[in-house]
């Protein structure tokens, strides 16, 4: 039972951690003592800890060495013990048998240091300035990485080369023959020589990487040959990478060469599958290189402290997309004046800017729609009258600042779903902001609450189905009666899909995942990465696309049609979600915007303090839905009006703020978007023809900037 007030993990943690410690103490004793049997099990016992906790506790071995104690240390002090005990055990004569021990066990550290010196000079050698995908990089002569226990897995090699020394050194103070001790000694040390020139050949002309020089000078040449004319940029954290691939679609199916631009090399592996070439440029005096490339214009999906370096580069052209619109702040960032062009939905974004009075010009600001809202299904009208009306509950997050009124989750969560759950014919799904608790942990809890929620929902609902008769001995004979009552009217069973469904789902998953997931070595470094995903197969992308249609289609039959729903992964995403609800309830942000697309009903929570009046005028997308305060009262109502249409009072409504959000639907979205992409290449191609009627000796180069400012740039660490 994990200890009161403490985390599970905390409360593993520290376990471990007073283990490892008393395994220290132990050692100890039983060396000063001496007492063999105590020794040698707490020296064996320490190892085989500190070798599981590399694979289960990382987090803690991290902490470890934050305060100097790290794998190193924990592995010297477990040796000098046990080189300690055997000084105090009789029949080891210090000099004879003792010393050539401790001259072996310090050349096995010298070896451990060598090969260290010899990965630090390999992971150099392999950081490339330019990271690809879907790009041919066979005129390089990459090479595969070497094996990860001995490039990129330092502590875990170090444990495993003792394990025959500590084995060795403990057989020695049981047996008091040094002949063990030599004998583990002598392997640790052959293995460690041995993967020390192993390791050296990664270094020798067959298997070295090319040299910095020769990746820019190649990657110049696939810039000329390629010939790129659309682009998409984007720099930022491991959790931000949704931003960018909501456009990698859109940017597909624009007119000319598409390519992505990236900054952070982990990035490369979080895009989404695709077929456009991926190049990430972590260096400023290397993202220079695109001032002489064909490259024309930029997307941007968000703002970031890298962005103002692609910025400088006057030969393309920049259009600000953002990563969804709201009536946040954040989506009227003063940033956003630093780009040519700010492309927006509709006409509400246009009004937005200009009341923010942030410097961003009208005439700068163009409406584009959202491409990528296609897959959204339009309202096909209410549920059937004898089934069940599906509702998606999707909160955001509760953000930086700490306004209440971000997410409903804290103040109205548990409300929204308990009025959901209290309706028989409701079918709930609930798919939190994976962000969700991050920053508050009020947010994190009450979305927990509200789970176990929905689960026991689903457990009631099971159990008044097996009870048959819903009689029983606590007296609740008739309320159950009721309920189940109520819940036969609403069609409602507990049946669940056959075999066949889940089996279906697990074929289309491991198509899906063959098509849009690359399978690497667990070896595998960036430039292996870029050896397997070179040029893509034609068509790949559409492949992938079908299958996660096919994934989608299974993932829904395979679920019980009467079943609530906690949704947390990634798949399926909200728009999959959209398909399946009649009606939404969320807060303020690109949800509700989104959502609107369809023209279904749905129902905004209201937890900022501000009246309903005060609500609708200071956020213009909640005008068209129902507006639902912290107690939920109005949720009978929401659905009154989802189940009849005579009740839906808001169908003109959300038509109207439809367009006014997202704009016309006539020329479709993707064509008014390709349209701005041409035009503002077309301004890109004006500037080029001016500059060389000016003639090359008037235009200020980038080059001398970006030159100063690598620099200034901190070396890279070594790790790939």
């Amino acid at each position: 039972m994990p200890l009161a007030g403490i985390a599970p993990r905390r409360a593993v943690q520290l376990m471990a951690l007073t283990a490892l410690l008393a395994a220290y103490c132990a050692q100890l004793v039983g060396a000063l003592k001496p007492n063999v049997p105590l020794l040698v099990a707490a020296a064996a016992g320490g190892l085989a800890l500190d070798l599981y906790l590399q694979h289960q506790q990382p987090g803690l071995l991290s902490l470890l060495s934050r305060v100097r104690f790290d794998v190193m240390v924990r592995q010297l002090l477990r040796d000098m013990l046990i080189l300690f005990g055997l000084l105090q055990i009789d029949g080891i004569e210090p000099l004879k048998e003792q010393s050539p021990l401790t001259v072996m066990l310090l050349s096995s550290y010298l070896l451990h240091f060598l090969i260290q010196g010899v990965t630090i000079m390999v992971r150099r050698d392999r950081t490339v300035p330019v990271v690809t995908r879907n790009v041919d990089v066979s005129a390089l002569g990459l090479s595969p990485a070497p094996p990860r226990i001995l490039a990129r897995r330092s502590s875990h090699r170090l444990l495993y080369l003792s394990v025959p020394v500590t084995v060795g050194l403990l057989t020695t103070a049981a047996t008091a023959d040094a002949v063990w001790g030599v004998l583990g000694l002598g392997i640790s040390l052959a293995l460690s020589l041995g993967g020390a020139l192993y390791l050296a050949t990664w270094l020798l002309p067959g298997k070295r990487t090319a040299d910095d020089q020769r990746v820019r000078e190649w990657f110049a040449g696939w810039l000329q040959e390629y010939r790129p004319t659309v682009g998409l940029y984007f720099s930022g954290g491991a959790t931000s990478a949704y931003q960018a691939n909501m456009w990698v679609s859109t940017l597909a199916a624009l007119d000319g060469k598409p390519l992505i631009v990236l900054r952070e090399r982990f990035m490369v592996q979080k895009i989404t599958a695709t077929d456009v070439p991926i190049v990430c440029l972590p260096k400023v005096a290397d993202l220079m290189l695109l001032e002489h490339s064909t490259l024309k214009m930029l997307l941007h999906p968000s703002n970031s402290g890298k962005t103002s370096q692609v910025l400088r580069i006057p030969t393309i052209k920049h259009a600000f997309t953002n990563h969804g619109e709201s009536d946040k702040l954040s989506s009227c960032n003063p940033y956003a004046k630093a780009y040519d062009e700010v492309w927006v939905a509709g006409p509400a974004a246009r009004d937005r800017y200009q009341l923010a009075d942030i410097g961003v010009d009208d005439h700068d600001v163009v409406e584009v729609g959202r491409p990528q809202l296609a897959p959204i299904r339009p309202y096909p009208g209410p549920p059937p009258s004898d089934g069940l009306t599906t509702v998606l509950y999707a909160p955001t997050w509760e953000g930086w600042d700490g306004n209440p009124g971000n997410t409903s989750v804290v103040l109205a969560g548990e409300n929204i779903v308990r009025e959901l759950l209290a309706d028989p014919k409701v079918r709930l799904l609930y798919k939190p902001h994976p962000l969700t608790g991050s920053v508050d942990v009020r947010a994190g809890e009450a979305n927990k609450r509200i789970q176990a929620m929905i689960t026991e929902a689903n457990a009631a609902m099971v159990a008044e189905a097996a009870a048959g008769n819903p009689g029983g001995s606590d007296g609740s004979g008739a309320e159950s009666a009721d309920r189940a009552e109520r819940t036969a009217a609403a069609g409602r069973g507990v049946e669940r899909p056959g075999p066949e469904a889940a089996a279906e789902l697990a074929r289309a998953q491991t198509e899906l995942d063959a098509l849009a997931t690359s399978t690497f070595r667990p070896g595998a470094d960036e430039v292996e990465r870029m050896l397997v995903q070179s040029s893509p197969e034609a068509g790949r992308a559409e492949a992938v696309q079908a299958a996660s249609d096919a994934w989608e289609a299974a993932y829904w039959a395979s679920l019980p049609a009467w079943e609530h729903q906690i949704i947390t992964d990634s798949r399926p995403g909200i728009y999959a979600c959209f398909n399946v609800a009649d009606v939404l309830v969320s807060d303020v942000s690109s949800v509700i915007s989104d959502y609107l697309s369809s023209e279904k009903p749905y129902a905004v929570a209201n937890t900022s303090g501000l009246t309903e009046a005060e609500f609708k005028a200071e956020f213009p997308t909640v005008r068209a839905g129902t507006i639902l305060g912290p107690k939920a009262k109005q949720v009978p109502a929401l659905l009154e009006a989802v189940r009849d249409p005579e009740h839906d009072t808001l169908v003109r409504a959300r038509a109207e703020l439809k367009e006014h959000l997202l704009g016309p639907s006539d020329p479709p979205s993707l064509e008014r978007f390709n349209a701005a992409a041409v035009a503002l290449c077309a301004k890109a191609d004006a500037r080029a023809a001016r500059m060389d009627a000016r003639g090359e000796s008037d235009i200020p180069s980038q080059r001398r900037d970006a030159a100063e400012e690598m620099e200034l740039e901190p070396e890279e660490p070594a790790g790939v």
